[in-house]
């Protein structure tokens, strides 16, 4: 399994429909159920910086790049952002509740 972090800020203009964005992929992702795929997204207490992390299978395609609300989420996010996407691979150590 493959563990990323990204982290990201988002200007005051654009960081509600950043997350509106972010919550179409989420729907996508309950009605299309993709197998192998662990997503979560969070929006820290400033407001504009958003952080999402995913575990997913290390082989094959990652399950997220074909989902059409996530192409649709990322097509601008450049542009929305002022501190650019930081992806950051994570190791598990041990979690209490929140992987299966």
């Amino acid at each position: 399994m493959k563990t990323v972090m990204v982290r990201y800020k988002t200007s005051q203009a654009h960081a509600e429909a950043n997350e509106a964005l972010v919550r179409a992929v989420f729907d996508e992702l309950r009605m299309r159920a993709p197998a192998g795929l662990r997503y979560a997204s969070y929006r820290l207490a400033d407001g504009v910086t958003f952080v999402h992390v995913a575990t997913h299978a290390t082989t094959g395609e990652n399950p997220l790049t074909s989902v059409p609300a996530f192409k649709a989420f990322q097509k601008e996010l450049k542009d929305r952002c002022v501190e650019q996407p930081v992806v950051t691979e994570l190791s598990p150590i041990d979690s209490y509740g929140f992987v299966a």
